[in-house]
């Protein structure tokens, strides 16, 4: 009786595991670089080949820097939101990175579904989403006056993360 008891033991302690990891969110996996300064760069803009983007630019300023990609089906779903609020001057900065894309593909895309973007800075290679832990397009970052990174959105913005966590987060970095 006794030799069941510790593989029956076990087996409870698997399921219980199992039956916490499967009621997580995937899209709320903490990152490490949150409270962390931004990785610093420069890399050419998509529009103009003979002009740069660093994140340095951007310091004394609340801005958002959104990675995405012609090829990415999620980003076809997130770009319209971002569009819309732009346009409608609700959003900080927002500065684009194309990842691992096309030069011509993305220029194609944003003269198809809209700029929204102050500049979009080309990571053909991919090398600066490596730098700020990039595994899946889309991924959106606000980053501070101070150039640190205060919040990570993977996946697609959604009208009520703009609501409840970007705005609300915007207007307190701003004061």
């Amino acid at each position: 009786m006794n030799r069941f008891l510790l593989p029956l033991g076990i087996f409870v302690v698997l399921v219980a595991l199992l039956a916490v990891g499967l009621n997580l969110n995937p899209r709320e996996v903490p990152s490490p670089l949150v409270g962390k300064p931004a990785p610093d760069f420069t890399v050419p803009q998509l529009n103009a080949v003979d002009k740069t983007f660093s994140p340095k630019e951007m310091l004394g300023k609340v801005w958002l820097f959104n990675v995405w990609a012609s090829w990415c089906v999620s980003c076809r779903e997130e770009h319209p939101v971002i569009v819309e609020y732009a346009k409608a001057g609700k959003l900080p900065v927002v500065v684009g990175l194309n990842y691992k894309d096309k030069r011509e593909d993305g220029l194609r895309w944003i003269s198809r579904f809209g700029d929204p973007y102050l500049l979009s800075a080309f990571d053909a290679d991919g090398r600066i989403g490596i730098d700020y832990g990039v595994y899946g397009v889309p991924e959106t970052y606000l980053i501070d006056k101070a150039g640190v990174i205060r919040f990570k959105q993977i996946g697609p913005i959604t009208p009520e993360v703009l609501e409840k966590k970007i705005l609300p987060l915007v207007q307190e970095l701003n004061k």
